[in-house]
């Protein structure tokens, strides 16, 4: 990925604060839209224009209806491959998730998820090398991802809140969905058997989940054994998913990413 000089952010802002659009701006200077969006976000958060009384509606603080379903497949994006920051002159702190360049599929799902969270909020896509990511600020973020502390995931307590355990409760396939879409996949592993003399080679799918906090580990296995998955500890980071009929189930509910 080439690396944009202060002189072509300088232009572009010049650009944008006269009025002209991302996309044209990001045409005339040849970056990628989702950088000049980010760009864009950061230098009105530093004049003091994000956040504030134009905040949207958060639905935790205000009691605003949320499309639960999304979020328990955003809460899992989350817990996987996601985390939030706040740096000072941010103006609000930021979601952001990761996704793999190449799964386009999934880079649209998340987006969907994070507009219908939050449905006030713009998101952008900012390019890294062999991956982009997805990007939202909100003053609420830490509202609704209580999770969010300092360090790393793995070095904390990972809990549910109360509503969020409601939430993944109702709603358990997409919150299922959203870890193996952030760290899982399916694969094709194989085997050989001797019938009747001869080795056979057999091939079978299988999904793996792996994630270095043993907490979040347990939310998706908890999760599994009440939507009767059968599962097994591959590994000190591994869960597998084998057996032939819960295999078929997570293919109907998850399928592989795309």
């Amino acid at each position: 990925m080439p690396l944009h000089g202060t002189d072509v952010r300088h232009q572009a802002l010049t650009l944008l604060r006269d009025g002209v659009r991302n996309s044209d701006v990001a045409r005339r200077l040849n970056v990628p839209a989702g950088t000049v969006s980010y760009w864009k976000h950061l230098d009105r958060a530093r004049r003091g224009e994000t956040g504030g009384r134009h905040e949207p509606q958060c639905p935790r603080c205000h009691d605003r209806p949320l499309d639960e379903p999304a979020y328990s497949y955003l809460l899992g994006l989350y817990l996987g491959d996601g985390h939030i920051s706040d740096y000072p002159g941010q103006g609000a702190p930021s979601l952001m998730v990761t996704c793999a360049e190449s799964w386009p599929g999934l880079m649209d799902l998340c987006e969907l998820a994070m507009r219908a969270v939050f449905p006030g909020n713009s998101v952008c896509r900012v390019q890294r090398s062999g991956c982009r990511n997805l990007k939202l600020y909100s003053r609420h973020l830490p509202c609704m991802f209580p999770q969010h502390g300092p360090g790393k995931k793995h070095e904390r307590i990972i809990e549910l809140a109360g509503w969020q355990q409601a939430i993944v409760d109702a709603h358990p396939w997409e919150f299922v969905r959203g870890l193996l879409h952030s760290d899982g996949c399916r694969l094709t592993n194989w085997t050989t058997r001797v019938v009747q003399g001869e080795r056979r080679r057999y091939e079978y799918p299988r999904y793996f989940f792996t994630n270095v906090s043993g907490d979040i580990r347990r939310l998706y296995t908890d999760t599994l054994d009440r939507l009767g998955v059968a599962w097994r500890q591959a590994n000190a980071q591994n869960v597998s998913v084998a057996r032939k009929a819960d295999v078929a189930l997570l293919d109907a509910h998850v399928g592989p990413k795309h």
